[in-house]
Order: C-alpha cells, then sequence, then structure tokens
C-alpha cells in the first residue's frame, strides 16, 4: 500500500507544479504584462499617426536605402512589416566564420558603398549584430549620417540634433551596453518634422 500512496503523492505534486508552472505563471505574466507594460508585451509596434497603419517594431532593425533616412545596422535576414510583405529570413545571426570570404567581400562592399557617400564607416554601419536584427546604431555613427540626411531633406542639422539626442536610449539599467539611437523612431520623427514643415 505504501507503493500506491508514493505514487498518488508523486501525482498530487506533479499535478501542482504543472498547475504553477503551466497555467498559474504563464496567466500571471500575461496580465502583468498587458496591465504595466501593454506596449512591450504586444511587440513594441510604432503606429503611423496619420493612417493608423503599424510601420514597425522599435525592436527590430529595419532596412533604409533613402538619403533622407538614417541606415541602420546591415542584417543578413530581411524583417519586413505590413499584410502583403512576406519576411525573407528569420532572427538570426549569418554564422559566418571571420575567415570566410563571403563575410569579408560583404563588408568591403558595405564599406565602399559608404565611403562613395563620403560617410566614414563605423562598425555599426558594416557588421550585423548578434541577433541580425538590431534596432540602435551609435550616436557617433547617427552624427556622421547628419550632413546626408539634413541636405536630402533640406533642412539645417541643427533641427535634426534634438531629435537625435531624444530617440537616443541610455544603458539598460543605468549600467549595461552602451546608448544607441533607435533609427526607426528617428526616421519616423524626421518624417513628421518634414510633414510639419509642409503645414506651416
Amino acid at each position: 500500500m505504501s507503493i500506491i500512496r508514493e505514487i498518488i503523492r508523486a501525482m498530487r505534486v506533479t499535478l501542482v507544479l504543472w498547475l504553477l508552472t503551466a497555467i498559474i505563471y504563464p496567466l500571471a505574466i500575461l496580465v502583468v504584462g498587458q496591465v504595466f507594460f501593454p506596449s512591450q508585451a504586444n511587440g513594441s509596434i510604432m503606429w503611423n499617426i496619420n493612417n493608423g497603419q503599424p510601420i514597425g517594431s522599435t525592436l527590430i532593425g529595419q532596412v533604409f536605402t533613402s538619403d533622407k533616412y538614417f541606415h541602420g545596422r546591415p542584417s543578413t535576414v530581411r524583417y519586413s512589416q505590413g499584410k502583403r510583405a512576406r519576411p525573407t529570413g528569420i532572427s538570426g545571426a549569418s554564422n559566418l566564420a571571420p575567415s570566410n570570404p563571403e563575410l569579408l567581400n560583404r563588408i568591403v562592399e558595405q564599406a565602399n558603398q559608404f565611403q562613395e557617400e563620403n560617410i566614414q564607416p563605423t562598425a555599426d554601419l558594416i557588421y550585423t549584430s548578434g541577433s541580425g536584427l538590431d534596432p540602435h546604431i551609435s550616436f557617433k555613427t547617427a552624427r556622421q549620417q547628419l550632413e546626408r540626411v539634413a541636405r536630402a531633406r533640406n533642412v539645417k542639422e541643427d533641427e535634426i540634433l534634438p531629435l537625435i539626442n531624444k530617440y537616443t536610449d541610455g544603458r539598460f539599467l543605468w549600467i549595461f551596453g552602451e546608448p544607441g539611437v533607435n533609427v526607426l523612431r528617428l526616421n519616423y520623427a524626421l518624417d513628421l518634422l518634414e510633414i510639419d514643415r509642409e503645414q506651416s
């Protein structure tokens, strides 16, 4: 009979642990996230204030090629947003070794492209991040692109500098990592600035 009691006790412990870890804990995290951090819990999506459409996530880097925009970090995957857009990859790095000629060719090609645009190629402009989807560039890299963006938008650099400062995220918990400029938020703010200039 003691074996049956032990089996029943083991089943009770298993049931209690299952309820705690598979039901109660996930529900508690869901409620806390939706109540106290709704934006972050739902992907930190940015919305276009003019048409109410999503334009991307502030957590995921996107490709900007126009001179009117600040360029972000390169990625081996292509994040696409929108109903008709189809992602051509998933989150992740290329996994190419430093000795791989394909990696070297890509870096040299990107560095040459930036030099043609009179931009000093910095590490964030030619190297991918570990995830391949980092949404930030350094303040130095943003400053190097400032002249090109100001010229393309026909605005003074002094009008863009406050936006760079505003959308620079500090260190995590004030001690980890380096400050970084969120490229999507900055570029969207530039579009809004341009719309305001046209309307005034």
